[in-house]
């Protein structure tokens, strides 16, 4: 049993020595609702509530309980029975007048209010409205990608001048790991697809005559063009999702948070090594790569459409002028720091879940290839509007 205005438990040896405290109750009309008065002490089954008295009510009832004397489950019970059907329907409950105990026994026992009407549908949003929200979270993701690549030029900035958190000892590992372990791939892959340019461009060659500039066509595709883009691509599949997962996965450990407090800069830590190491390693394997394509040419040509040796040489060496070389490495270059950015991009903002890592490592390569593709668009026409 409860005392009504504690809400503290009474002694079950406490019968109706207060017998003056007989309990009553009464239903009163009130402001087009109806008002629920309780008075006396409500333990064991004193009596019963009176029935609500009205019919199809959709207003108000409140419940006033101040000279309530005590109560016990019975006299929950009972409310429970009145009030029940009438939270069924559009009816408002105010218990606010009732004890604190006995207002959470009500609030577990009785439904939910019932649902307001729905309201006419939100006029759909116009094309401008449209524009502007695609708009806005086109600008609120790239606004991330922003302010990267500007912590990136700050943390550059801050090696410049000698004040960076960054290792040589990382930067020499990242190094290692990019380049040299990159190689195989890199000759893997082009040699097949400077086997591919060769082979398809000499077969269109032999129908005019002219074998003689297979040299020619090899060696400007795959220096200029081919072997920068196999290199990106590569490098997007092995070197940036591996830094996406790395970075990624140190932030689900919370060991970037562990950098942060303990006062050094990931950015100079984590990022910085990985940046300078595709910026050193990108123009090499491209080259790399297009020695191996160049050497691919030579031996289709050579081997399979009866060009001297000599003959390819002399004319690949005549082809291969100075503008060409810096145009296939600059966008090696090009696409070697694009790697490393949406690698550590994405790394930097996963998620702190395996889930996240995973998605993170997947969203850097295609990134990565997308930003290779549009910096591949924008260079050759951009070297071709210089005549260079």
């Amino acid at each position: 049993m409860r005392d009504a205005s504690s809400g503290n438990a009474l002694s079950d040896t406490m019968g109706p020595s207060d017998g003056t405290q007989t309990p009553d109750a009464s239903w009163m009309p009130d402001d087009g609702g109806w008002v629920l008065r309780l008075s006396g002490a409500w333990r064991g089954h004193a009596r019963a509530l009176p029935d609500f008295p009205a019919q199809d009510f959709d207003g108000t009832v409140v419940v006033q309980a101040q000279a309530l004397a005590s109560w016990d489950a019975g006299l929950a019970a009972q409310l429970w029975q009145q009030l029940d059907p009438l939270a069924r329907r559009s009816v408002t409950l105010n218990l606010q007048g009732l004890p604190q105990g006995l207002q959470e026994v009500l609030a577990l026992a009785l439904p939910a209010a019932p649902p307001a009407a729905e309201s006419a549908p939100a006029p759909a949003p116009g094309p401008l409205e449209r524009l502007g929200e695609r708009t806005q979270a086109w600008w609120s993701e790239h606004r991330k990608t922003l302010t990267f690549v500007g912590e990136v030029l700050l943390s550059l900035g801050r090696w410049l001048r000698g004040k960076s958190d960054m290792r040589t000892q990382d930067l020499m590992w990242q190094i290692e790991q990019t380049g040299p372990r990159s190689l195989p791939i890199v000759a893997l892959v082009s040699f097949l697809v400077g086997l591919i340019v060769a082979y398809m461009g000499a077969a269109q060659l032999q129908r005019f005559g002219a074998q003689n500039f297979i040299a020619d066509l090899v060696t400007v595709g795959v220096v200029r063009e081919v072997a920068a883009l196999l290199v990106g691509i590569v490098l997007a599949g092995r070197v940036g999702a591996a830094f996406a997962a790395q970075i990624g996965s140190m932030r689900a450990n919370e060991e970037v948070d562990a950098l942060t407090t303990m006062g050094v800069n990931p950015f100079d830590f984590l990022v910085l090594p990985r940046v300078l190491a595709l910026l050193i390693v990108g123009p090499m394997l491209t080259a790399f790569g297009a020695l191996v394509g160049m050497g691919v040419g030579w031996l289709v040509a050579v081997g399979i459409y009866g060009v001297t040796p000599l003959e390819y040489v002399y004319a690949s060496v005549k082809a291969l002028t100075l503008p060409h070389v810096l145009v296939g490495l600059i966008k090696g270059t090009v696409y070697s720091v694009l790697v490393a950015l949406a690698g550590c991009l994405q790394g930097m903002a996963a998620g702190r879940s395996a889930q996240a890592v995973g998605d993170a490592t997947t969203a850097s390569v295609v990134q990565a290839i997308v930003w290779i593709v549009v910096a591949a668009s924008v260079l050759t026409v951009m070297f071709q509007r210089l005549n260079f």
